[in-house]
């Protein structure tokens, strides 16, 4: 666990997303889950150490950001499509399956295991005032619509979710890439210090023009390629070879070129 200011810790050694909470004087906020339950449990334990979870923010609609949330009792907030997305594309069967490979450990931890939604929803923004802090919830589409970016001024902190993954491989698999240049310019905008990425170390805002070159290099990729007149499947079979420099060596695997190609051909075709 790291302290990255007076009032905020984040771990980002968990399997899954990184995970922080903020120190108020009326009580704890969350930020995201771990993706694993018995890392759920201890992250929780590590928390109750320092007060008493007041809120639980979700950043986006993906499992390991949210799988966590069934181990923790305050209320939960986030955007609305991430709640949707909760109640209708998730599958605890498909879960436990997983943690069968995952974290075998953790199987008598999920008995009852439920997927448990936002109890408070936003849409485009919603500030969340508690002791001496401020919590500007932010919808900033790009790895998803539904990006939810938690800026906290008093801080200068701002948790990005995976619309920012430091040094590690760019999950386009739902992307709005045109919308996701957009919000790295705005998040530039934020009188921030610190970043806390949904992946990788935490950093700051000398990060955000090579983010912004990353998505822009998988669309200067597919774009080229789609203008040569080739199709997903072939696009697929040759993606290898089409990859520039910057992505070819940032260490994407097979499944994960697959998922972006396809997300990609979709929305510049």
């Amino acid at each position: 666990m790291q302290k990255i200011t007076k009032n905020i810790y984040v771990e980002t050694g968990f399997q899954g997303c990184n995970v922080g909470f903020v120190i108020t004087s009326k009580g704890i906020v969350m930020i995201d889950t771990p993706m694993l339950p018995a890392d759920a449990i201890k992250w929780r334990d590590q928390v109750a150490k320092h007060g008493i979870a007041r809120y639980l923010i979700n950043t986006e609609p993906h499992q390991d950001h949210f799988s966590g949330n069934y181990f923790y009792k305050c209320p939960i907030v986030a955007h609305e499509g991430t709640r949707n997305a909760i109640l209708t594309t998730t599958s605890v069967d498909q879960y436990k399956e997983s943690l069968k490979q995952m974290s075998p450990a953790s199987l008598p931890l999920v008995r009852r295991f439920t997927f448990r939604p936002p109890d408070i929803t936003f849409t485009e923004r919603m500030t969340i005032h508690l002791g001496d802090h401020t919590f500007q919830l932010i919808n900033f589409p790009g790895h998803t619509a539904y990006q939810t970016a938690v800026y906290i001024p008093e801080e200068k902190v701002v948790f990005t979710s995976d619309n920012i993954s430091h040094n590690v491989p760019a999950w386009l698999h739902q992307a709005l890439p045109y919308e996701w240049l957009e919000t790295l310019q705005k998040m530039d905008e934020l009188d921030a210090k610190v970043l806390v990425p949904g992946h990788g170390s935490v950093c700051d805002k000398t990060y955000l023009p090579e983010m912004s070159s990353i998505i822009q290099s998988w669309i200067n990729v597919m774009t080229k390629a789609i203008k040569q007149g080739m199709n997903e499947e072939k696009i697929q079979k040759n993606i290898g070879s089409l990859l520039d420099t910057k992505l070819a060596g940032a260490g994407y695997d097979e499944v994960l070129l697959s998922m972006n190609v396809a997300r990609l051909y979709e929305v510049l075709k």
